[in-house]
């Protein structure tokens, strides 16, 4: 009789990976996925007309690992067109989703994994802290709310996108609406609201967002701008309802959301 590998007992997860101009840090991206204690995955990466050498290193790595899809755009899209193109591609009965300069922690599909099979939860999420261009931690950790109601999730986006996965086989496929900023916000507010019951956070630092110099946070018109588009384009309300909600959105900004930031020594 033929023993089963953890990989033939392991449903398989599809990462979705939006690439444009990630030269410097596609690799190291990649790595972190191929270093995952968790190997069944798919990594579907899609190239949006990058004009460095991102789809030549994405090549060279796929060559070595039949798990790297690469999908090529013709036409630059913007990241919400490729991570469509790539859900579209997807055969995991688990979404989850990695930008190209982000990095996972190795245990990070694993434990959550394990962790969603356990609790019985269709969407989840975890913690993760901010590193730098060059991979250093800026000392500043964003800590999951250990649940996350559509209410709670409609009033701010508490889900940090490196970290989500949600169940393809209880909630089916989302697409992101075709919006060039917040369309990870509308796609967990979707899964959330399809799912029928809260997310799931789980409390872990088991990611690593990238902050790049002059990044759309730090803008304060910006905030303004895409939040009220949201809302307005996203969600379709009215102009007066918009505003409404975005008053809303500034309160759990400024006042509750800091809650689940942690700044810590480096």
């Amino acid at each position: 009789m033929t023993k089963l590998t953890k990989k033939d007992i392991e449903p398989l997860v599809s990462i979705i990976t939006p690439l444009y101009n990630a030269a410097r840090f596609i690799a190291q991206t990649i790595a972190s996925v191929q270093a995952q204690t968790y190997q069944n995955w798919e990594q579907i990466i899609v190239d949006d007309c990058s004009t460095d050498d991102s789809v030549q290193i994405v090549k060279a790595l796929a060559a070595l690992d039949d798990r790297i899809k690469l999908i090529t755009l013709s036409r630059n899209s913007g990241a919400a067109h490729s991570r469509n193109v790539a859900t579209e591609a997807a055969q995991g009965k688990f979404i989850a989703f990695l930008d190209s300069d982000d990095l996972w922690h190795a245990e990070k599909l694993e434990k959550q994994i394990a962790f969603m099979q356990e609790t019985g939860c269709d969407v989840s999420y975890t913690s993760y802290v901010h590193i730098d261009e060059g991979g250093k931690p800026l000392g500043k950790r964003i800590v999951a709310l250990p649940e996350l109601a559509y209410k709670k999730q409609h009033s701010n986006n508490y889900v940090g996108n490196l970290t989500g996965i949600y169940k393809t086989a209880a909630i089916g496929k989302i697409s992101a609406p075709a919006v060039r900023k917040r369309q990870d916000w509308a796609l967990w507010l979707e899964a959330i609201r399809k799912s029928k019951k809260p997310a799931l956070g789980l409390q872990e630092d088991l990611a690593f967002y990238r902050v790049s110099e002059g990044s759309m946070s730090s803008n304060k018109l910006n905030l303004i701008k895409y939040n009220y588009q949201f809302y307005k384009t996203c969600l379709g309300y009215s102009h007066t309802l918009s505003a409404l909600y975005l008053l809303r959105f500034f309160w759990e900004y400024f006042v509750m959301r800091p809650k689940w930031i942690q700044r810590y020594e480096v």
